[in-house]
């Protein structure tokens, strides 16, 4: 990472009492590989469908056969005070319209989870307009209704921020629990790009107008304005923005959904699970997580390259290979840039293949194969 963060262990287990997060050992990924090349094929021929399969046989602790199965998508809905702003063609009632989508299920993510036989959650992190009647698909972690405006001031407490990290720690738990193998983030929240791209901003070193996008469709004009109000909201904040505290900079300009997603991801890597993470707002919760805890990124699956021109310089910014993490380079490349966890539940497709071919491939001597002819 490019800013100078100051975020220890001891840190850690001071906010976070009780959670542990092991880093991915190299010895289990070696291992990993050394049974992947021992399987009837040539090496390295299945690509990064093998270094995922690695990956999981390390986050497993070298637990058989590999699982990722069952899996639970958790779609966190927030909204955001910068939304006056302008910086949406969208209004801020349609965070409550699509949260209501998703729970009728006729959401693009709703159709992606069936089809790649993950189960869906929505999360309401803080929506306007208050809580929702009770659903069976969603579950009510609201830290307030909407953030503050972060061109004005710090978009939340600290406290709170600290406290929507903990109801996804809690979120992550409850889920392993209850015997999901592996999760995913997805979000939904007007003007939640704008609070996406000031995070990367703010601890990445990067500047608003070499990474700030159309969102949901803004035109250049709105995407020069949209970077403007960044641009002020790093400024109101700069004295908070200069803190060496992950937190503490989450708290300034982040929002209630990144803070919840951002717990989901420690959460999952605490309980050893594979935690797919999707596009730009995603991986801007994924930034924030992985100042608070490095070792995260073990247990991370960057699931797509999203079409927002911030996302590829944000994601180049990361450390590559960090307790043995992926690269930088996300596992798909579709144009998409909807949000919602629909990268994660297309990705998701690939784990299951990558633990498939580890427990069900034959090796060579179980075959009779030749491994010289292979």
């Amino acid at each position: 990472m490019d800013k100078k963060i100051s975020f220890t262990s001891a840190d850690l287990e001071a906010l976070f009492p009780g959670l542990r997060i092991e880093a991915v050992r190299r010895e289990d990924l070696d291992a990993a590989q050394a049974h992947l090349d021992n399987l009837t094929k040539p090496r390295g021929s299945l690509g990064r469908l093998e270094e995922l399969a690695a990956r999981l046989y390390a986050m497993s602790g070298g637990r058989l056969p590999l699982s990722v199965s069952p899996a639970l998508m958790l779609t966190v809905a927030g909204d955001h005070g910068v939304a006056a702003r302008g910086v949406s063609p969208f209004p801020q009632a349609v965070t409550r319209q699509m949260v209501m989508n998703f729970c009728n299920g006729g959401a693009a993510v709703n159709v992606l989870c069936r089809c790649g036989g993950l189960d869906l959650r929505v999360v309401d992190a803080g929506c306007a307009g208050g809580p929702f009647a009770p659903h069976p698909m969603l579950l009510d972690r609201r830290l307030g209704d909407g953030t503050a405006d972060m061109s004005r001031g710090p978009a939340m407490s600290r406290e709170t921020c600290l406290h929507g990290l903990r109801l996804g720690l809690e979120l992550a738990a409850g889920a392993a629990r209850e015997g999901y193998r592996c999760l995913g983030t997805g979000e939904m929240g007007i003007a939640n790009s704008t609070a996406g791209t000031a995070l990367y901003c703010a601890l990445l070193g990067l500047e608003p107008e070499d990474i700030t996008g159309p969102g949901a469709g803004s035109d250049p004009a709105m995407v020069r304005h949209k970077a403007g109000i960044v641009r002020e909201a790093l400024r109101v904040n700069a004295a908070t923005l200069a803190s060496a505290d992950p937190v503490t900079i989450l708290a300034a300009v982040g929002g209630f959904e990144i803070a919840v997603m951002s717990g989901i991801m420690l959460g999952a890597a605490s309980q050893r699970l594979p935690v797919l993470v999707d596009g730009f707002i995603c991986s801007a919760a994924y930034v924030a997580a992985l100042a608070i805890c490095p070792d995260l990124a073990g247990y991370a699956v960057l699931s797509h390259a999203s079409a927002e021109p911030g996302h590829g310089p944000a994601l180049a910014r990361l450390d590559s290979g960090v307790s043995g993490g992926m690269s930088g380079e996300p596992l798909l490349h579709l144009n998409m840039r909807l949000g919602e966890g629909t990268g994660g539940a297309l990705a998701y497709h690939l784990l299951r293949g990558a633990a498939a071919v580890y427990n069900e491939m034959a090796t060579f001597s179980s075959a009779g194969v030749d491994e010289r002819t292979a």
